[in-house]
C-alpha cells in the first residue's frame, strides 16, 4: 500500500503504540494529545507532534481518534476534524464509545462528504504496542476496504462487524461476556478452594471441561496457574477494571436501548461497580477476586 499522511488524535496507553505502529509502517503520522508527555513518547517513535486536533487533521488522507469517551469524540469530530477535513477523508474512531454516538457522528460525517467507521479495539496495551489487536469494524463496505489495510498494521485481526455502529455493538457484548466470564470463573477457583481442590489440580481438570474460557485458560485470576497474566504480577497492568466497568455501562445502556434482557451483564456491573468504588479502578480487572474473597483491595 502507499504511504499516506495519517492525523492521529489520542496518544494514551493504547493510541500510543498505535500511532508508533503507523509510524513505523512508513507512514507521515501527525500525532496530537493534551499530554506533552505522551507528544514526546511519540515523536520518539517517529510520529510528528502538532499543537491541535485540527492540525493534525489538516492535510491528512486518514484520521485516527482513540478517545476516553463518546462526548470526547463528538466534540473532536464537530469542533475540529469537520472544518479541518477534505472531503472524502477516512475517519477512523478506535475508541470504545456509545452505539447511538458512534452512528450519529457517522451520519454527521457522510453529510459533510466524508467517510467513516467505528473501529473499537481488543487486546489491551500490550497487544497495541506489539500490533497484535483485534478491531472490530462498523462502516460501509467501501469504508471497510479503505480502512482495512492501515487498520492490519496496527492489528493481527480486521473483521467487518456491520453497518456503521456494528464495530461498538459487537465490542461491547464481547465485553459484557468477558466481563460476567471473570466473575464465574473467580468464583469457580474460590469455591473449588474452599471445598479443598488444589488450584493447578481444578485449573487442570476445567481447562479441558465444559467449564473452559478464555478467562481460564488466558487470562487466569489466580497467581501461579495457567500461562503468565497480571495475577503474577500483583493484578497490576493489563486491563483496568475501571475500564471494564465503563464497558460493562455501556453495554447495559445499549441493551436498555434495544430492550434487551441482560441479568448477568447487569450483576457483573454491579460487581466491578463495587470493585472500583473499594479502590479497584486501577487494579486489572481480574483481580476482583481479592474482592470476592473478601480481602481488601
Amino acid at each position: 500500500m502507499n504511504m499516506a499522511r495519517i492525523g492521529f488524535i489520542g496518544l494514551g496507553n493504547m493510541g500510543g503504540g498505535m500511532a508508533a505502529n503507523l509510524a513505523k509502517a512508513g507512514h507521515d503520522v501527525r500525532a496530537f494529545d493534551l499530554s506533552e508527555d505522551a507528544l514526546a513518547k511519540a515523536k520518539d517513535a517517529g510520529c510528528l507532534p502538532v499543537a491541535s486536533a485540527s492540525e493534525a487533521a489538516n492535510g491528512s488522507e486518514v484520521i485516527v481518534t482513540m478517545l476516553p469517551a463518546g462526548r470526547h469524540v463528538a466534540q473532536v469530530y464537530e469542533e475540529s476534524l469537520f472544518g479541518a477535513s477534505a472531503p472524502g477523508t477516512l475517519l477512523m474512531d478506535c475508541s470504545t464509545i456509545d452505539v447511538v454516538t458512534a452512528k450519529k457522528v457517522a451520519e454527521a460525517a457522510a453529510n459533510k462528504g466524508l467517510v467513516t467507521v467505528d473501529a473499537p479495539v481488543s487486546g489491551g496495551i500490550a497487544a497495541a504496542a506489539a500490533g497484535t489487536l483485534t478491531f472490530m469494524v462498523g462502516g460501509s463496505g467501501e469504508a471497510f476496504a479503505r480502512a482495512e489495510p492501515f487498520l492490519s498494521q496496527m492489528g493481527k485481526a480486521v473483521i467487518h462487524a456491520g453497518a456503521s455502529g456494528a464495530g461498538q455493538a459487537a465490542k461491547i457484548c464481547n465485553n459484557m461476556l468477558l466481563g460476567a466470564t471473570m466473575v464465574a470463573t473467580c468464583e469457580a477457583f474460590l469455591l473449588a478452594k474452599k471445598l479443598g481442590l488444589d488450584p493447578q489440580t481444578f485449573y487442570d481438570i476445567s481447562s479441558v471441561s465444559s467449564g473452559q474460557s478464555w478467562s481460564m485458560t488466558s487470562y487466569c485470576p489466580l497467581p501461579g496457574v495457567g500461562p503468565e497474566t497480571p495475577a503474577d504480577r500483583g493484578y497490576q497492568g493489563g486491563f483496568a477494571a475501571g475500564l471494564m466497568l465503563k464497558d460493562l455501562k455501556l453495554a447495559l445502556q445499549a441493551a436498555s436501548d434495544s430492550n434487551a434482557s441482560v441479568p448477568m451483564g447487569a450483576e457483573a456491573m454491579a460487581l466491578y461497580q463495587a470493585f472500583a468504588n473499594g479502590g479497584g479502578a486501577g487494579v486489572d480487572f481480574s483481580g476482583i477476586i481479592r474482592m470476592l474473597d473478601g480481602e481488601r483491595t
